[in-house]
């Protein structure tokens, strides 16, 4: 897995490319644990993901439950949950 960096001020984000598994998911685990000091706001770009597994899900979720503290990232809409479940 490719993961691409870009940063402004305090808004990340990272762009993932290939398999997001459980090969690869400590190594997203590791970009976000350096990468999350001073960050208010992630995005997570998984357009070129070609496949997420378990493992990478709750790493995503672990992610969007440290940005949720700061109301910086919606974890349904980071997984494209958003289009497919009715949320109120």
């Amino acid at each position: 897995m490719v993961v691409t960096q870009k940063r402004e001020e305090k808004h990340l984000v990272l762009t993932l490319e290939g398999r997001l598994d459980t090969t690869t998911a400590p190594q997203l685990e590791e970009v976000l644990k350096s990468s999350l000091g001073g960050v208010t706001h992630l995005t997570l770009d998984l357009a070129k993901l070609v496949y997420v597994s378990s493992a990478g899900l709750r790493v995503i979720l672990g992610a969007q439950k440290q940005m949720s503290k700061l109301d910086g990232m919606d974890v349904f809409e980071v997984t494209g949950f958003k289009e497919i479940l009715t949320l109120e």
